[in-house]
């Protein structure tokens, strides 16, 4: 069965992609979080997942760390995860910071490392 989400199920505000939404319940094994970091400096604190996370870069240029690499990453590019590897991404500005990112699992798992 074909599933149609609102916008209003998952995201925080109308003006912005940003919000989060897990596939599980609805037969996809995946979740998505529609990230928008405005604040130069933001962004989530040290992680990591038992499964791959996928990174869409939408606007702007973000620092990630993933394992030991720092990759400076811009609109347009990817980034791929692997399972198990510790990572976490912070907005280097001038403006925000926008990317879907993908977690190839139907609900999230997550240990917080910092």
């Amino acid at each position: 069965m074909a599933h149609v989400i609102e916008r209003e199920s998952w995201a925080e505000a109308a003006d912005h992609w940003k919000g989060e939404l897990q596939c599980g319940q609805f037969g996809a094994n995946s979740c998505l979080i529609f990230n928008y970091q405005p604040t130069v400096g933001g962004g989530p604190r040290l992680h990591k997942h038992p499964y791959s996370e996928i990174f869409v870069i939408r606007s702007g240029t973000g620092l990630f760390t993933i394992g030991d690499r720092e990759i400076t990453a811009t609109a347009g590019q990817i980034l791929i995860v692997p399972p198990t590897t510790p990572h976490k991404f912070t907005n280097l500005g001038p403006g925000p910071l926008e990317s879907t990112d993908i977690h190839e699992n139907g609900h999230f798992i997550t240990e917080w490392l910092e």
